[in-house]
């Protein structure tokens, strides 16, 4: 029985092995990129997410809050929009149509 140093340059099990990682690492980040922590399971939109999901000017969003339409957080100089609470809006808003 010898004691040699297996590595991934004298082995092909070895080499193999970690490009498997490396694609693993890679598939993780991808799927993970962009993914936003909630907070109890809710997740909040800021302006320029909000924005951007629903087609609007950031001004658009700031009148629908002065005119008490749509739901927001303000904590400390930053507006944040609970994901449930923009789902209801439009599901409320949501019209058949009427042909």
């Amino acid at each position: 029985m010898s004691n040699q140093l297996v590595t991934s340059e004298n082995n092909e099990r070895v080499k193999s092995f970690f490009l498997s990682l490396d694609g693993l690492a890679s598939a993780m980040e991808r799927l993970f990129t962009g993914k936003k922590p909630t907070l109890s399971g809710e997740l909040f939109y800021t302006d320029d997410e909000l924005s951007e999901k629903l087609k609007l000017s950031r001004r658009s969003l700031q009148d629908y809050r002065n005119e008490g339409r749509i739901p927001y957080i303000k904590l400390g100089g930053k507006i944040l929009y609970r994901s449930s609470d923009i789902e209801k809006l439009l599901e409320d808003g949501y019209r058949d149509k009427f042909r």
